[in-house]
């Protein structure tokens, strides 16, 4: 087939020009899978990337649009700033898999490639400052998140259809990889961009969105089964409505409310998560009675894709967590304690954090194609047993470490993550029919999605917990112990944790501005000096902040384990045709 469709190109047969007309290679070449492998990394390369870009460079962001981060009334900003793209990839990646199995996968993505450029633009754009320019950036950071949930909805299903299953692995790997290396990618990038000029954090979507929406219109093809079919309106508003609830609940959680140092007790919290519970409960009686629904729980049934995908919502939370804690670890602790001024920590993070991406990039590939030949589940298992390990080797580490051991355990657990990425995308998507491929893609994608959200809440809520019992009496006598008044280092004592946290994640050093220019004034100028420098705030937090990392490290290795235990479970053979797809 391959070489009658070489010899008609070269003929220049009436069939070989129609097959030619749309792009430069038809999709029944066999170099086309090829193209569909690096048009869709491409795509959700950049997607990802935008997830995490924005992350390290928030003070450079907020200082461009002269907005205060450690401001009470400014946190909702910073939040959603950090949240509203991961929130809105999460909501509407499965309705954007099913709007591809109706209309078209590569139809879609590339509608997805599109928006998201077009977008870009208009982010690097914002004309206002203060609360209007970042309620700007929060709005068309939804707007581009629409785009970025159409190529993660799409990209996984197009290679599934393109690619022969003996190569299925090796090409979900190389896929999957360049999106969960670019969330950590995007962490090098913003740090190196932000420190030239922020709307250059958007400017570089712009020339890359332009080449890979041109390549896509001309180059990806339609090769799977569209499935006719009505859109589950209702399935959609109950899932958007409740995730949307349940996640904002869990974001403002973390906030301080009503003297405590956390949100739980907020009567809107609780009506986000018993709200959002209550309909996502709905949703899912909802599913069961529509003849087309857009979540199709029946595919839960086989224990392959229930496990698969328990696996990657519980990987995703570790993962997540992890880049926060790094984040703070390094901009708020580490780099100022090695003579690295505040203004340079976006850019060393992200280029100390560097082992981390490499760890992915060096895994998944290799995991991928390895995992065809040999089976996915036992790579995927080995690959979340690593990351336990790499988690209880940073548990041990001291505040101020030696960098060449964090590098090395960094690594390790990009590399286990490489080495599950593939062979867990391989076992989703092959445990579904052809014609549901698209519908399962976005529910990986949602259940990823959803756990970089849900890590948020639960790490800094659990940062916060350990905080909250050292934190005060930590801050009182170190304050005192410099000459600050009782009564002011009380009161500096007995702010919300979150505060200081934040001003850590930010790379901030907040005691000039906690104590302001009356109490410094009255200071000796050495104390003064010693306590708005780089070391002290950083050495004041760094024995609290591990007491916090101690909680957040040990949940990371309980689910890095679960996550192990999920890779492991098999289809049942007597409940499905078993699918022509990797070793199980």
């Amino acid at each position: 087939m391959a070489t009658e469709e070489t010899t008609d190109r070269r003929a220049g047969t009436p069939a070989a020009r129609q097959r030619g007309r749309s792009a430069w290679i038809g999709a029944d070449h066999p170099r086309y899978k090829w193209v569909a492998l690096t048009n869709t990394t491409l795509g959700i390369l950049l997607a990802t990337i935008n997830s995490s870009i924005v992350l390290i460079s928030l003070p450079g962001i907020f200082t461009g649009i002269r907005l205060d981060p450690l401001q009470p009334a400014n946190v909702s900003y910073l939040l959603w700033m950090l949240m509203g793209y991961m929130l809105v990839t999460a909501v509407l990646v499965v309705a954007l898999g099913r709007l591809g199995d109706m209309w078209g996968r590569v139809r879609i993505y590339n509608a997805g490639f599109l928006i998201f450029t077009v977008t870009s633009v208009i982010l690097s754009l914002d004309p206002f400052q203060g609360a209007g320019g970042a309620l700007w950036l929060i709005g068309w950071r939804i707007a581009q998140a629409v785009g970025g949930a159409m190529l993660m909805a799409n990209s996984a299903a197009i290679l599934t259809d393109a690619f022969p299953a003996r190569q299925r692995g090796m090409a979900l790997g190389v896929n999957m990889v360049a999106g969960i290396a670019g969330s950590f990618v995007g962490l090098v990038l913003g740090g190196a961009l932000v420190t030239w000029n922020w709307r250059s954090v958007f400017w570089v979507n712009v020339p890359i969105g332009i080449i890979g929406t041109v390549w896509a219109y001309k180059s990806l093809h339609e090769t799977g089964v569209r499935t006719p079919g009505r859109m589950d309106w209702w399935g959609n508003l109950t899932f958007a409505v409740g995730l949307t609830a349940l996640l904002a609940g869990i974001t403002y959680g973390i906030q301080p409310y009503g003297g405590h140092t956390m949100g739980w007790t907020n009567p809107w919290v609780l009506a986000g998560l018993i709200g959002g519970g209550a309909v996502l409960a709905l949703f899912c009686v909802i599913e069961t009675k529509v003849a087309e629904p857009m979540f199709p729980l029946r595919l839960f049934r086989d224990a392959a894709f229930a496990g698969g995908n328990l696996a990657a919502l519980l990987g995703s939370i570790a993962r997540g967590g992890l880049q926060f804690m790094l984040i703070i670890w390094l901009q708020g602790i580490w780099l100022p304690l090695h003579g690295y001024d505040y203004a340079d920590t976006p850019l060393w993070a992200g280029i100390y954090m560097l082992p981390l991406t490499v760890g992915f990039l060096v895994a998944g590939p290799v995991s991928g194609y390895l995992s065809d030949k040999y089976g996915a589940r036992l790579f995927a298992a080995a690959g979340f047993a690593v990351m336990a390990a790499s988690f209880a080797g940073l548990l041990a580490l001291p505040t101020d470490f030696g960098y060449g051991l964090f590098a090395l355990l960094v690594f390790l657990n990009g590399l286990g993550g490489g080495l599950f990425a593939a062979p867990n995308t391989s076992i989703i998507m092959s445990s579904v029919p052809a014609e549901a491929r698209g519908a399962a893609s976005g529910m990986r994608a949602t259940f990823q999605n959803a756990g970089m959200v849900l890590s948020m809440g639960v790490f800094f809520s659990l940062m916060v917990a350990g905080l909250s019992g050292s934190l005060p009496g930590t801050l009182t006598s170190g304050l005192t112990a410099q000459g600050v008044p009782a009564g002011a280092a009380h009161t500096v004592a007995g702010l919300p944790p979150v505060g200081v946290l934040f001003a850590a994640f930010l790379g901030y050093n907040p005691i000039q501005h906690l104590l302001g220019g009356g109490i410094l004034g009255g200071l000796p100028p050495e104390n003064a000096a010693h306590l708005t420098g780089r070391e002290f705030f950083p050495h004041l937090i760094s024995q609290p902040f591990h007491d916090g990392l101690v909680v957040v490290f040990s949940l990371a290795i309980a689910m890095s384990l679960a996550a192990a235990a999920a890779s492991l479970i098999r289809r049942r053979r007597h409940t499905a045709t078993p699918a022509p797809v990797e070793r199980q």
